[in-house]
């Protein structure tokens, strides 16, 4: 009997680590996409229904067409369980003009998301501060 319950709290152990690395990649591969210049793989983290949504895209799809970013985040928070997770991420964007402009923006944020699973994929619901991903003024 105490073998079976130690394999079963070794198997959720591993889930919920599993579920905590899904979340990681997922924002990565979101990070990824905006340094690439490609708004549409950065959008694909986030579920259509979130508060600010459209506002999100306009504002990277705008940012995305003007500028060149560079993406560095360090995840230091990830609570949760396999179906809502809750990220805090110290994100860094090094933004420049497209043909020289104005030079370098240095933003430095902590940013909060909240993501759940819906069936097999993981989606952020909430994100603060949506204006982080804003066009810099010139």
């Amino acid at each position: 009997m105490t073998r079976r319950l130690l394999f079963l709290l070794s198997l959720a152990a591993y889930l919920r680590a599993d579920s905590a690395h899904d979340v990681i990649d997922l924002v990565t591969s979101a990070a990824s996409g905006l340094s690439a210049g490609k708004p549409e793989v950065f959008m694909e983290a986030f579920d259509p229904a979130m508060p600010g949504y459209e506002k999100l895209k306009d504002a990277v799809t705008a940012l995305t067409s003007a500028t060149e970013i560079e993406c560095s985040i360090e995840v230091t928070s990830n609570q949760g369980d396999d179906a809502a997770r809750a990220l805090e991420l110290d994100w860094i964007l090094r933004i420049d003009r497209h043909g020289g402009g104005t030079g370098s923006v240095h933003r430095q944020e902590t940013v909060k998301c909240s993501l759940r699973k819906t069936g097999k994929k993981w989606r952020i619901v909430a994100c603060e501060p949506l204006d982080f991903f804003a066009l810099p003024k010139a």
